[in-house]
């Protein structure tokens, strides 16, 4: 039975599924990964072999924070350099050693895209993590493109497009907020074949304004908490 590793969107707590990976990569070996937003981004990086330590100094490093900088512009109120620069940074250090995907939203027309390996590129990393009206829309081929999580942030129709049969889902957006906007933007749905084991904090994260903002406190109590989840899990025989 193929299996996907599908990573949420979830900004800043995203670093979450960087502690519970820590524990699970020893024991789980999915045979695809998917991701939305930041969780492209982690995605991304275990796809192309990133160790627990490489992922760890990733998340702790300073200069995450300039990712999410104020900045008026016509399109929102982040400025895009940060982001679009470590997209670049992200792309050229890792190579993708399995099947990966990534999802971006079209605009103004919301229709969702997959991409798959080889037809990744900075842009479109930059693109899956381009929170709408905060960063500009990436343009790819023509077209705009903004955050995948916008209209699935937890993309489990892409693992069931790439033929995964089953899902060990990391899900970090459970707060009302985010299912209230789940419920308004009505995700693809993954079908009813695919077999989902779903992982989600087993605390509060933080405000909204964590989720935005880096932290080396928060990120290094996230990773901690992930890294908890992730034994009770297997400790729990869920995987």
């Amino acid at each position: 039975m193929s299996t996907a590793l599908v990573l949420s969107a979830g900004g800043m707590f995203a670093a979450w599924e960087v502690g519970v990976w820590n524990v699970l990569c020893g024991r789980v070996k999915p045979d695809m990964i998917v991701g939305a937003s930041a969780g492209a981004w982690n995605a991304w990086a275990i796809a192309g072999g990133a160790t627990a330590a490489d992922f760890c100094r990733e998340w702790m490093d300073p200069q995450l924070a300039t990712v999410m900088r104020i900045g008026l512009h016509r399109g929102g109120f982040l400025r895009p350099d940060g982001l679009h620069a470590k997209a670049r940074e992200l792309f050229e250090r890792f190579q993708p050693r399995m099947p990966i995907g990534i999802t971006m939203v079209e605009v103004p027309l919301l229709r969702v895209r997959l991409v798959r390996g080889p037809e990744i590129g900075w842009r479109h990393l930059a693109a899956s993590a381009s929170i709408p009206l905060a960063f500009p829309p990436v343009e790819i081929d023509g077209k705009r493109y903004v955050d995948g999580g916008f209209r699935g942030a937890l993309p489990l129709f892409a693992a069931a497009q790439m033929g995964a049969r089953r899902a060990i889902a990391l899900n970090v957006l459970t707060s009302w907020h985010f299912r209230v906007l789940r419920a308004l933007m009505r995700p693809p749905g993954a079908g009813g074949e695919l077999e989902v084991v779903r992982l989600e904090p087993s605390e509060p994260l933080g405000s909204l304004r964590d989720a935005v903002v880096w932290s080396a406190e928060n990120v290094r109590r996230w990773i901690a908490l992930g890294e908890r989840d992730g034994k009770r899990a297997l400790l729990s025989s869920t995987i």
